[in-house]
C-alpha cells in the first residue's frame, strides 16, 4: 500500500528489460511440463547421477575439513568453530585448496589469490562481465549456440552477446577474428569470448588441440580474455588441456563448477582471474569487490563440504567421481546406439558423437519448438531441450538436445524409444 492506502500496481514493462526477454523465461516451460506430466521420462535436465548422494558424506565431508583446519592450519576449537560459522572472507575459505585441485587435475599452476569463490560458476559469470561492462560499446563474443545461463547473466548486465559459428569442433577461430574485425568496424570493443571447450552445454562437442592452441593466439593477438567454462572436461573417454593450462599470455579467465563434480546442492563454483591489473593487484581483487555487495560471501559450510571431499580425493576430482565417469560413458554410449538403432535409417535425421559430457544434439527435419515439447510429454511422455532457446529464438529450429546423465539403462532404452516414435510421427 502507498501512503495514500492504494494498492501499488507494478507492470514488468516498467521493470529490468531481462524480465520479458525469451532467455530467461525459456526453462520456466520444461519445469512446468515436468510438473504436468510427471510420469514423463526427462532427457532434458543436465543433472547430475543421483545413485551415489548420500547424506552421510556430508558429515564426512564436514567432519574431514574441520580436521584439515586442526591438523594443517593448527586453530583451536575456537578457530575451527568461526571458520564454519561466520561469514569468512569474500574471496572464499577455500581458495588454497582449490588451486591444489587445479593443479593436480588440470595441471593450472595458479596462486591461491587469484580464486574467487563464487555461489556457484553462475555468480562467477555475473561478476566478469559486470566487471568488463563499462559503456555502451561493449560486447561480448560467444558461440552460437550457447549455454542458457550466460547468455542471462549477460542480459542481467545488459552486455550484448554477439554470435560466433561453431562447427563439429567447438567454436570457430576464424570465425571468431571475422567477428572481431565486424565489432572494429562498428566501433565496437570486444572484451572477451565465452567458450567451452570440453563437451560445451548444449551441443556436447569439443575442441581439438590445433583449434586450442588457434584461439589462444587470436586471443592474445587482439587482447581479449577469454571466458573459459569447463563444468564437464572431467567427463570424457579422453582428457585435452584446459585453454587456462595452455595460457601463456594471461588471456584466459577460468570459470570452475563443483555442481557436476562435488555436489550440485552445495552451489559453489570460482573464477580464476590472474591477470594483472596496470593501477596493481590481480583482476581477482575487482571481482571481489563486486562479490562483496552482491552475495557478501560464498557459505563456509557449502565450501567446507566440497573441501571435504577434495581432501579426502587427494584434491583429485577425476578420482572422487571414478564411478560418475563410468555412468556418463555408459549411458552417452548407451544413447548413441539407441538412436542409430531405432532412428538410423530415417531420412534427414542425424544426430553429433560426444566423446565425453552429458549432452548429444539430434538433427531432424521439421520445426522443433515448445509446442512439438509439450505434444512429446503428453503423447509420447519423454521431454528434451528445443535448441533454439541456444540460440536466443535466432536458429536452431530443427534441432533438440537430449542429455543422458541422470538416467538407467531402462529409462535411456525407453526414452529413445519414445523420442523415435515422435520423430517417425512427424517424418
Amino acid at each position: 500500500m502507498d501512503s495514500n492506502g492504494l494498492s501499488t500496481h507494478l507492470n514488468v514493462e516498467t521493470l529490468h528489460g531481462s524480465l520479458t526477454d525469451p532467455a530467461i523465461s525459456s526453462m520456466n516451460l520444461l519445469n512446468e511440463l515436468i510438473d504436468e506430466y510427471p510420469v514423463a521420462i526427462s532427457m532434458a535436465a543436465g543433472r547430475p547421477y543421483e545413485e551415489f548422494f548420500d547424506i552421510r558424506l556430508i558429515h564426512t565431508y564436514l567432519d574431514a575439513y574441520c580436521a584439515h583446519l586442526r591438523d594443517d592450519r593448527k586453530m583451536d576449537e575456537a578457530g575451527v568453530t568461526r571458520t564454519l560459522f561466520q561469514y569468512g572472507t569474500t574471496k572464499g575459505v577455500i581458495a588454497d585448496l582449490i588451486a591444489r585441485n587445479l593443479a593436480e587435475d588440470e595441471h593450472i599452476d595458479t596462486a591461491p589469490e587469484s580464486v574467487v569463490v563464487t555461489v556457484g560458476a553462475q555468480e562467477a559469470m555475473f561478476l566478469v562481465l559486470r566487471t568488463l561492462r563499462a559503456s555502451d560499446r561493449d560486447v561480448l563474443l560467444a558461440p552460437a549456440p550457447t549455454y542458457v545461463g550466460l547468455t542471462g547473466a549477460a542480459l542481467l548486465t545488459d552486455t550484448p552477446v554477439w554470435p560466433v559459428r561453431s562447427n563439429e569442433n567447438g567454436i570457430d577461430p576464424d570465425d571468431l577474428v571475422l567477428q572481431l574485425k565486424r565489432a572494429d568496424e562498428q566501433g565496437k570493443r570486444v572484451r572477451a569470448c565465452y567458450v567451452t571447450p570440453n563437451f560445451a552445454n548444449p551441443t556436447g562437442t569439443s575442441m581439438d588441440l590445433p583449434s586450442r592452441h588457434r584461439l589462444l593466439d587470436v586471443a592474445e593477438a587482439h587482447g581479449i580474455l577469454l571466458l573459459e567454462d569447463n563444468a564437464y572436461g572431467l567427463f570424457g573417454a579422453e582428457r585435452l588441456p584446459s585453454l587456462k593450462s595452455l595460457d601463456r599470455s594471461g588471456s584466459v579467465v577460468y570459470i570452475g563448477s563443483f555442481a557436476k563434480s562435488g555436489m550440485p546442492g552445495a552451489r559453489v563454483g570460482f573464477a580464476v582471474a590472474d591477470q594483472r591489473m596496470a593501477d596493481g593487484g590481480l583482476y581477482a581483487d575487482q571481482l571481489s569487490k563486486l562479490k562483496g555487495m552482491l552475495t557478501v560471501n560464498t557459505s563456509p559450510i557449502a565450501q567446507a563440504v566440497i573441501a571435504g571431499k577434495l581432501l579426502l580425493n587427494d584434491f583429485s576430482l577425476t578420482k572422487a567421481n571414478e564411478r560418475e565417469i563410468a555412468i556418463y560413458q555408459r549411458n552417452l554410449h548407451l544413447t548413441l546406439g539407441e538412436l542409430k538403432r531405432r532412428l538410423g535409417a530415417c531420412e534427414g535425421v542425424s544426430w553429433n558423437s560426444p566423446t565425453g559430457g552429458f549432452f548429444v544434439t539430434v538433427t531432424v527435419p521439421f520445426v522443433v519448438d515448445d509446442e512439438l515439447l509439450e505434444i512429446s510429454a503428453r503423447d509420447h511422455g519423454v521431454l528434451f531441450t528445443p535448441m533454439h532457446h541456444f540460440y536466443g529464438g535466432k536458429g536452431g529450429f530443427h534441432q533438440l538436445r537430449l542429455s543422458i546423465s541422470l538416467l538407467t539403462p531402462d529409462l535411456i532404452e525407453e526414452g529413445v524409444s519414445r523420442l523415435a516414435a515422435l520423430i517417425t510421427s512427424r517424418l
